[in-house]
């Protein structure tokens, strides 16, 4: 299948990594022998995404030096890192240029399967989105963020761990920072982040609530598998992570 050419992706991939034991990247830490962020840039491509934009940070000419053999690659540079939100906002000039729909996902997850990408876009060129998330539910949900429903199962907001209630952490429906936006859409309510909060950061996950706040359309659909809830944020995940490719690989 071969996805529209207005497809736009962005993949975060300025961070450090500090709790993974290597002076790499984070996203060049080698997951069966190559770089994470490989998984990702090649998962796109095979899903018939065109055009990928990637946020470097930390030791950003050495990654780019890793992609510099993958095509259709554009490169914009985050110097400080500031927050998920503060490396979109880094992407605004081509967010500008652009009129469609622009998927945003992590450079660490590497185990996005190219179906996944595929029903994401098919939704939201049905359905017209202002944003459309990319959810799983996971036996185990803790450390992750909470999708909240409406009574009539509509999309309400991100519940951070930290800031949930007791019922709130007994939701197995979880965001995995998978996003499809409206490019317009997506720049407005970059406009309106905010960084007042703890870490002084300006998050993506708080986009979706500021279009809400608009009265536009945001929607949440359960179509990611389990295995890209697998984060690696330390090297225990990385194993695990390493053992279920493996496995469905075999």
């Amino acid at each position: 299948m071969c996805l529209a050419p207005d497809l736009l992706a962005i993949v975060l991939a300025a961070g450090k990594g500090t709790r993974m034991e290597s002076e790499l990247p984070k996203v060049l830490v080698p997951v069966c022998g190559r770089p994470m962020v490989q998984y990702v840039v090649d998962a796109l491509r095979a899903a018939g995404v065109r055009r990928t934009v990637v946020v470097v940070g930390y030791e950003a000419d050495l990654v780019r030096e890793k992609l510099a053999d993958t095509s259709g690659l554009e490169f914009v540079e985050q110097r400080e890192q500031l927050g998920t939100g503060h490396a979109a906002m880094m992407c605004r000039e081509q967010l500008a240029a652009h009129q469609g729909p622009v998927l945003i996902i992590a450079g660490d997850q590497c185990m996005v399967q190219v179906s996944s990408v595929q029903k994401l876009f098919d939704i939201f060129q049905a359905e017209q989105p202002a944003c459309l998330l990319g959810t799983v539910e996971r036996e185990d949900p803790t450390g992750y963020g909470r999708i909240v429903r409406d009574a009539q199962d509509k999309f309400v907001g991100i519940v951070e761990e930290k800031d949930a209630t007791d019922a709130e952490r007994a939701l197995r429906e979880v965001n995995v920072s998978t996003y499809v936006f409206d490019s317009q859409e997506l720049l407005t309510s970059l406009d309106k982040l905010s960084n007042e909060n703890a870490q002084c950061e300006y998050y993506l996950t708080d986009c979706p609530a500021l279009l809400l706040a608009e009265g536009k359309d945001v929607s949440a659909r359960k179509v990611l598998q389990p295995c890209e809830a697998l984060s690696i944020n330390s090297m225990a995940e990385l194993q695990v992570v390493e053992e279920t490719m493996k496995r469905m690989n075999a």
